[in-house]
């Protein structure tokens, strides 16, 4: 069994209003990770992912380039504490925090 690992994303950029979370929420589900994405109240969006290393790399450079209107500038990335078991079995698309 692959372990999973919880990483923090904090997105910067034009990346409200251009439709990323639902990009976002769409590349996850499409590489069956798990997790949640929502807008900040600060601009940027932030993103709690549940992947294995293997699969983050790939994830995090898509997310640099985001969908065509979003504008990235930068993805700060932070790895998180939480146990697989709290881990998410889809990707949600949550309400701004």
């Amino acid at each position: 069994m692959t372990q999973l690992r919880a990483t923090r994303l904090a997105i910067r950029g034009r990346v409200q209003g251009v439709g990323y979370r639902v990009w976002l929420a769409r590349e996850a589900e499409r590489r069956r990770l798990g997790g949640w994405v929502r807008n900040r109240a600060d601009g940027s969006v932030e993103a709690l992912v549940f992947a294995a290393p293997s699969e983050l790399a790939d994830f995090i450079a898509a997310c640099r380039r985001g969908p065509p209107a979003a504008s990235v500038t930068e993805v700060a990335v932070g790895e998180e504490s939480l146990p697989a078991s709290e881990g998410f079995d889809d990707f949600t698309v949550w309400p701004t925090a």
